[in-house]
């Protein structure tokens, strides 16, 4: 287990957790966030690849319609 922040929190996954599989084990579908790691936007079509480590900080921002 590794652990990383997520949007404030610590939370604990399994090694080679990819940015695809956690936003699944938060039941957040990657159509509707936006994902930074350590700062840094990741883009939607390299969350399967982006395998996350220990100490990373994972932002999540779901957006949202309006005007």
């Amino acid at each position: 287990m590794i652990t990383l922040t997520v949007n404030g929190e610590p939370r604990e996954v399994e090694e080679g957790t990819t940015l695809a599989s956690l936003l699944e084990s938060l039941k957040i579908t990657r159509g509707m966030v936006a994902v930074s790691r350590n700062q840094e936007i990741v883009h939607r079509d390299q969350y399967p690849a982006v395998v996350v480590q220990q100490g990373d900080v994972i932002e999540i921002v779901r957006m949202v319609g309006g005007g």
